[in-house]
């Protein structure tokens, strides 16, 4: 076990996700595939696609390497800079005129299309984080709004900063590695058409990534009282009870905050259930 497999293993108690968060790792050329990997030409017959991998990572447990060779869709092959993107995609003809109004509209996203540096990796890797034989560059979780929540309040504890995203509708498995390692920031992405229609991602999926340097900060952060729980309760009640310091910058503000004991649509049985689950 190594200490990312320990973090695998404290992310999932606190959210509980319904699949692997997984563990990624860009292979540079030289570089061995992890011991036990399958590869889909040798051990499938087939090519797939990236996010079929991470299917197969996170919902079986398996340890899959993609090299060049072992790519079906063209866009994870430009956005992990296997190969130089060619004329069709740049022209934005891959996506028109199924998915666009003009070629000049799918340029515009082609010119923004996160790419890692062609020629820099040669392969790509996904397992289960809190098995994986290997240190990830990215741990990537598919996860509920509720779960999604969680980990955006865990990664804030330290610092409070909030996660800066670009969503966009294709290549949820370059958009979910691709940010995160140009930027070394978290980064949050939707499964694209392909994910769903071939690799089985749901339609209550988000997905939430997390660079090598912050996945001990998440798991950290997600243990900490005050970054909410599993599972969301929650009251309609009227002029609910706030924290103490929410109540200080609303009386700063002028609003009106009762006491605690005079708070309306509360019965007493009410406030002492508000109070022991908040």
């Amino acid at each position: 076990m190594n200490e990312f497999n320990d973090y695998g293993r404290r992310i999932e108690e606190q959210i509980r996700p319904s699949t692997y968060p997984l563990a990624v790792k860009m292979l540079e050329k030289g570089e061995p595939v992890p011991e036990g990997a399958q590869m889909p030409v040798r051990d499938f017959g087939a090519c797939i696609s990236t996010c079929q991998c991470f299917s197969l990572s996170r919902r079986f447990g398996a340890t899959v390497a993609q090299l060049f060779g072992d790519m079906w869709c063209p866009e994870p092959v430009i956005g992990f800079g296997f190969a130089e993107p060619p004329e069709q995609f740049l022209s934005g003809r891959t996506r028109y005129p199924d998915g666009v109004a003009s070629p000049e509209a799918g340029a515009n996203w082609a010119r923004k299309f996160p790419k890692l540096p062609t020629g820099k990796y040669v392969g790509i890797v996904s397992a289960p984080l809190r098995t994986a034989n290997f240190k990830p560059d990215v741990a990537v979780i598919y996860c509920n709004s509720a779960q999604l929540l969680r980990l955006l309040l865990g990664i804030a504890y330290e610092d409070g900063r909030d996660v800066p995203s670009v969503l966009g509708g294709h290549s949820a498995c370059v958009y979910a590695v691709a940010p995160t390692l140009l930027r070394n920031e978290c980064w949050v992405s939707v499964p694209c058409r392909g994910d769903r229609g071939y690799a089985g991602a749901q339609d209550d999926e988000m997905i939430f990534s997390v660079p090598k340097s912050k996945i001990g900060r998440l798991a950290e952060g997600l243990e900490q009282k005050g970054t909410s729980n599993m599972p969301t309760r929650f009251s309609m009640a009227t002029e609910y009870k706030l924290s103490a310091s929410y109540a200080e910058a609303a009386r700063q503000m002028g609003m009106k905050m009762p006491d605690s004991s005079e708070i309306k649509g509360y019965s007493e049985k009410e406030r002492r259930l508000s109070l022991q689950y908040r």
